[in-house]
């Protein structure tokens, strides 16, 4: 009993490290790019994005190269499904979010391509009748293909972007700055080699898959930046901040966070994980479908609700699943 308390209290500090080491690294990184004279929009697009998807990031290069391959994966997958369904829900119950049409036709169905992409090059077995499914290396430079199109789309439309649409940086001494910096960076290694340790620890305990703790704990660990961003963001009435976020965190973690772990090591595929790969796909076409019933371009509250229901109901299916 001991032992299981104190895993899950490495646990927990784990993830304030990871989360608070982030937000210290994000926020010094800013400091430094405003003093150079970066605009904040370019400080939001670069520095903000990456730190905000560095949780899932560390967690996963720690996973894989222990090689606990289901949280590496299932910590992307369970990260993208709690983004739509329980951080995008719980944004659209604190107030109705207006979706851009640029999100509506581009953003929102780049993200679906993402997950059919991720299906494609996971599914060895299904596709070429392999005795093993893997993403390889080759693999997780196509994702990283994919994401370097993303970017250039997304500075791409952020030329026509006011610059002040973007939130101030806050600058700080260059001491102070960089001791955050490395401050975060210390916090975040730290942090994220004890989720996966005692994520580890906790699914041999109590006798459950590792792609159990990584789709549900781990995944919503790491998804706390974007739940607080969101919900914030909710509150204050400023949907695209919001919703964009979550769009955008989705995007991040399979081209980016996927494509980077990948190269640097190779992860063995699951087929177990393919049906949470299928709802991801359902799910986005969900809330695809969500920007034309009601009011259009809208996510209203009864539908965040219904997808926080939705959310609840899938974490009941794993539980059973085992």
């Amino acid at each position: 009993m001991i032992s299981v308390l104190i895993t899950i209290g490495l646990f927990v500090v784990g993830l304030v490290l990871l989360i608070y080491g982030a937000d210290s690294l994000v926020r010094g990184a800013s400091s430094v790019a405003k003093k150079f004279g970066l605009s904040n929009l370019f400080i939001g697009l670069t520095v903000v994005a990456f730190g905000t998807s560095l949780p899932e990031l560390v967690v996963n290069l720690f996973a894989s190269f222990r090689g606990s391959n289901d949280i590496a994966i299932g910590n992307i997958v369970g990260s993208n499904i709690s983004n739509i369904l329980l951080i995008l829900g719980i944004a659209a119950l604190i107030y109705p979010l207006t979706v851009k049409h640029g999100t509506v036709s581009r953003e929102i169905p780049f993200s679906f391509l993402a997950v059919v992409v991720l299906f494609i090059l996971a599914n060895d077995f299904l596709m070429d009748g392999l005795q093993a499914s893997i993403l390889s290396r080759g693999d997780g430079l196509i994702l990283i293909a994919f994401f370097i199109i993303f970017m250039y789309y997304t500075f791409g439309i952020s030329k026509s972007s006011a610059e002040e649409a973007a939130e101030p940086v806050k600058t700080y001494k260059n001491y102070v700055a960089l001791s955050m910096i490395f401050g975060g960076i210390l916090g975040t290694v730290i942090g994220g080699q004890f989720m996966v340790e005692s994520a580890v620890k906790v699914a041999t305990m109590l006798g459950v898959s590792e792609a159990l703790i990584g789709l549900t704990i781990v995944a919503v660990g790491t998804s706390l930046p974007e739940l607080a961003a969101s919900a914030i963001a909710a509150y204050h009435k400023k949907s695209d901040i919001a919703i964009g976020n979550i769009i955008g965190s989705n995007i991040f973690n399979v081209f980016w966070i996927l494509g980077v772990s990948t190269t640097i090591k190779p992860l063995y595929f699951s087929l177990a994980l393919n049906s949470d790969l299928i709802l991801l796909i359902i799910i986005t076409i969900i809330l695809l479908s969500f920007m034309f019933i009601g009011k259009k371009n809208i996510v209203q509250r009864w539908q965040g609700g219904t997808m926080v229901g939705l959310y609840a109901a899938y974490v009941i299916y794993l539980i059973i699943r085992g």
